[in-house]
């Protein structure tokens, strides 16, 4: 019961509004929508993450018996009701926008549609699994573009709010262009490659710097990437250059060296010269150490010889925009469209399509959002993948949907991959803009 697939991972007015639904008889169909009201700052655009885990946690929706017996003995439900949530599963359509797919404000990038306790119930996971990877990727992919060519890995789990988010976020960063991670878990669960280096502590251990060095290559003869920073960042560079030698002639090669700390301009350079002159051309320069697109930009803009980036803290936990302005709100309940009108967060009622517009190259140049039956100019982005609780096809591999992104963003124009100063053009539609005008009449 404890785990993060028990169903009783959500908020208690899920289940307290579930209770006034059964007593009341109200289980007609009901259509919710997930969506962003507007974009973090800094952001030009999102990047979907997190669907197939919505989906996995939809097909697995089961209350156990020990979860059931739980909700009796607090006190708060009838037994009846109780009762009734034994035979509960998923068991309605999904629409969505495929994974690594870009975004904008106001544009649904998951539909359900289902019984209404089943719809509601799930709104806290459903949120909570899309939110974050979003998060994550929207801020990965600003790292890819900041710097093309060049290795980024994840390094960000020890900082990461929980496991669980460290984890999703290899998975989020990898599918949003990412070469792999340092999580060792990520690689049996979603198959993204991991790397990883040296500690600190390991070069402390020691009584001498170029011994911890020696000790390291050895037990990781194919993976030799030697942290030269603890002391005295050149000296240790120096040192590397003294021991390629020694570690040649048994056949050992050193890959990389990596920088985590101090002026990481000036580092690069000074290292990349004692290196070149040493003979080690081919070993690369890796640096970590609270870096974000900014930092990224910063080394490829000033030309400093860096051949790959641990991204950490700032991109797991997206340091800079930590969360999205994002809902899960109810569009439709008994095929009679429904609307809030909260000031500030009303939204669009009935079932929504997304169509993008491209030009001749194929750069987008703009989205509208309308009534998933009023057929637009453009590409509809958002397709049925779960049909009466079960999938229309397999999945996609983690590997297809990083394909996808990487599509995605060749596709971007100009203004929003450089990162600058931009402007997407999202209209809604002439027929929802009347919808939401007739359901204000109607509602009282």
């Amino acid at each position: 019961m404890k785990s993060l697939d028990s169903v009783l991972l959500t908020d208690l007015y899920q289940l307290t509004m579930l209770q006034g639904y059964y007593e009341q008889g109200m289980a007609e169909t009901a259509v919710f929508e997930f969506f962003v009201r507007a974009l973090p700052p800094e952001r030009g655009f999102l990047l979907v993450a997190g669907l197939e885990q919505v989906l996995q946690y939809l097909e697995n929706l089961r209350f156990s018996a020990e979860e059931l017996e739980y909700l009796k003995d607090t006190g708060r439900f009838s037994d009846d009701f109780v009762d009734s949530l034994a035979s509960l599963h998923f068991s309605g359509d999904v629409h969505a926008m495929a994974e690594g797919s870009v975004f904008f404000p106001n544009e649904p990038i998951l539909r359900i549609t289902a019984p209404m306790p089943q719809a509601q119930l799930v709104e806290s996971r459903v949120i909570n699994l899309l939110h974050y990877q979003t998060l994550v990727a929207s801020k990965a992919v600003r790292c890819v573009l900041a710097a093309p060519g060049k290795l980024l890995v994840d390094f960000g789990l020890r900082r990461a709010h929980g496991g669980e988010a460290g984890l999703l976020a290899a998975r989020a960063s990898y599918l949003a262009g990412f070469d792999g991670s340092s999580t060792v878990l990520a690689e049996p669960a979603f198959g993204v490659p991991i790397y990883g280096t040296m500690a600190h502590s390991f070069v402390q251990a020691h009584d001498i710097e170029t011994e911890a060095f020696d000790h390291f290559a050895r037990a990781q003869p194919d993976n030799v990437v030697l942290l030269i920073d603890t002391y005295d960042t050149e000296a240790a560079a120096r040192k590397v250059v003294e021991l390629a030698p020694r570690l040649a002639e048994h056949g050992i090669n050193i890959r990389a060296v990596r920088l985590d700390s101090g002026d990481l301009f000036d580092h690069a350079r000074q290292v990349r010269a004692i290196l070149d002159a040493g003979g080690l051309q081919q070993t690369r320069l890796f640096c970590s150490g609270n870096l974000d697109e900014h930092q990224l930009g910063a080394f490829v803009q000033n030309g400093i010889p860096m051949d790959g980036f641990g991204v950490g803290t700032l991109m797991d936990t997206s340091a800079d925009a930590p969360y999205m302005d994002c809902a899960y709100k109810l569009q439709e309940y008994a095929y009679i469209p429904r609307r809030k009108r909260s000031e500030g967060k009303a939204t669009w009622p009935g079932r929504k399509q997304v169509y993008r517009c491209y030009d001749e190259q194929g750069v987008m140049t703009g989205d509208i959002v309308t009534l998933d039956h009023d057929v637009q100019a453009g590409k509809a982005l958002i397709q049925p993948v779960m049909q009466d609780g079960k999938r229309l096809q397999p999945p996609p591999s983690l590997e297809e949907s990083r394909e996808h992104a990487r599509h995605e963003i060749e596709t971007l124009p100009p203004d929003l991959k450089a990162l600058g100063e931009f402007h997407y053009s999202v209209e809604i539609s002439t027929a929802l803009k009347q919808l939401a005008r007739d359901v204000d009449m109607q509602q009282h």
